[in-house]
């Protein structure tokens, strides 16, 4: 009897794990559906002058989150990877990012993001954050931001 109650215990355990593993790849087939979605890692960026003596002038790799970004309209959404979400945790509107510059991941970075990475580091609304993508999705980002309609303010760096 316990045996059983065991082996249905431990079904009802792998069936929720099959079921959120569905979920998860449902969420991102959704996500993408639209299209104009790219893998992008974020993380708040220092701030502008931080000391970064105590890694070695290396910046931390700690506090990326991986995502994804969808392109709509005149903003970007980022959503979680791992999240059952549906709405995007951040929105970023096209006339307030500003692009301060961007870099090679360094230090414990090369393992926390995607191999072939490049950090962008922008300021939206004031807040300093940055972002991490594939160099083709860099130029696509980038190419975004400055077709901006006419009349719109963009900074690219």
């Amino acid at each position: 009897m316990d045996v059983i109650l065991a082996f249905e215990a431990a079904g009802v355990i792998v069936a929720a794990g099959l079921l959120g593993l569905f979920l998860f790849g449902l969420r991102r087939r959704l996500i993408q559906r639209s299209g104009g979605t790219f893998d992008c890692s974020l993380r708040p960026a220092p701030p502008e002058g931080a000391d970064l003596a105590a890694g070695g002038g290396v910046p931390s790799g700690k506090g990326w989150v991986y995502g994804v970004a969808r392109y709509s309209s005149d903003r970007v959404e980022w959503f979680r990877v791992f999240s059952y979400a549906f709405r995007p945790r951040r929105v970023l509107e096209r006339p307030a990012i500003e692009v301060l510059g961007r870099r090679a991941p360094q230090g414990s970075e090369e393992l926390a993001l995607l191999s072939d990475a490049v950090v962008l580091t922008c300021a939206h609304r004031g807040t300093r954050l940055e972002l991490a993508m594939s160099d083709d999705a860099l130029t696509g980002f980038l190419a975004w931001l400055e077709a901006a309609p006419p009349g719109q303010r963009v900074n690219v760096a």
